[in-house]
């Protein structure tokens, strides 16, 4: 909502970027920013969304034309055809043993569109994007040679800070080739990456405690199990998805998550917020995916831009570990371990390895 006064402008307006919102409807106001008075509301969930400003100029310009208060909305078509979408990437990951077995060498490839390079470029002017390698440039397994590097490949589309951001790109390349590398060794998963993580205690902590909590090994009868570890924003996590596969039909039963966030303050807030972004991971694994056709997106709406059901969704248990390190955060990181861990589980069910996703589109349905 903005509307003129005697003071200047006000804007009512669900923003995580005071001073950038400030910016753009004094822009579009014709005033010095200190004469926008900025109010913020309720978010409503920001999920990234809400770093950008795109809605406020329109709503300034009408309310100055109208000489009258303006609250603009916008339909959900409208918000789903004109966001600023999760960067597509494509990652190249290989790996060597040495003579003895052990992991020897590891190589990551990260190409994708930079969303800094749009939202701040001062910060990667003359250095890597920081919100393009993360849950890669901190790759936790102990081995001899390792070499991460990063393409920026941008592909004409605004692409945005989605919940996690990098993490849910990433962690599903890493995680889900630590499996490949796992069967390649002909070692179980979990002990493959635990006989890696001696130098890590609060990595290799978090992968025994969630081994242990979904008794890792000994599934319900006709499900498969499979596992991701990831640290980011200072929060050490691992989840273990139990699947079942009949044919094509995919049932996603249980997802356990063990959280190392340091000290908290609420843990029932850290429980939530963890349960949430598995729901939110869900949705992204299964069917999360935006086309371009002809200029424009083909998904407007619910009908088309599928989203995970009450019903659909599988018992979720999450376990806090005591910690005194330095409060992590909570609001992203679990999201991005959802994908790995069911095409993990996935694998372990039918032998097919998911290198890309959706899991929709890989020719499963839930």
């Amino acid at each position: 909502t903005a509307e003129f006064r005697e003071d200047g402008c006000h804007i009512h307006v669900p923003t995580q970027v005071q001073q950038t919102a400030q910016a753009a409807a004094a822009q579009a106001a014709g005033l010095p920013p200190e004469k926008v008075f900025v109010h913020t509301t309720f978010l409503g969930g920001g999920f990234g969304r809400r770093l950008e400003v795109d809605f406020i100029p329109a709503a300034v310009e009408c309310a100055k034309a109208a000489g009258k208060p303006v609250k603009l909305l916008w339909t959900r078509e409208d918000d789903t055809t004109h966001d600023k979408y999760r960067p597509p990437a494509r990652n190249t990951l290989s790996g060597a043993f040495d003579a003895q077995g052990k992991l020897n060498a590891v190589r990551i490839h990260l190409v994708a569109p930079s969303v800094t390079a749009r939202w701040a470029p001062a910060v990667v002017e003359n250095a890597v994007d920081p919100f393009a390698v993360e849950a890669a440039h901190n790759f936790p397994y102990d081995t001899a040679n390792l070499h991460i590097d990063y393409l920026q490949h941008e592909i004409g589309v605004d692409v945005g800070y989605w919940r996690s951001v990098s993490h849910a790109l990433n962690c599903f390349s890493v995680e889900c080739f630590m499996d490949e590398l796992a069967s390649e060794a002909q070692l179980d998963p979990y002990e493959f990456r635990r006989t890696l993580l001696s130098k890590q205690p609060r990595w290799q902590s978090v992968l025994d405690a969630v081994a242990k909590k979904a008794q890792w090994g000994r599934p319900a009868e006709g499900r498969h199990q499979g596992i991701a570890l990831m640290s980011g924003y200072d929060t050490y996590l691992a989840q273990v998805a139990e699947v079942s596969v009949q044919g094509k039909q995919l049932k996603i039963h249980r997802i356990v998550c063990v959280i190392d966030c340091g000290q908290m303050v609420n843990p029932g807030i850290v429980q939530a917020q963890a349960e949430g972004s598995i729901i939110f991971g869900l949705t992204a694994a299964l069917w999360g995916e935006i086309n371009i056709a002809n200029g424009q997106v083909k998904e407007q709406n619910f009908n088309d831009y599928r989203m995970l059901r009450i019903n659909e969704i599988p018992a979720i248990e999450v376990y806090l570990l005591e910690s005194s390190e330095k409060p992590g955060g909570m609001g992203e990181p679990a999201v991005a371990l959802v994908a790995p861990a069911v095409c993990n589980a996935i694998y372990a069910a039918t032998r097919k390895r998911l290198r890309a996703l959706p899991i929709a589109k890989q020719g499963f349905t839930v």
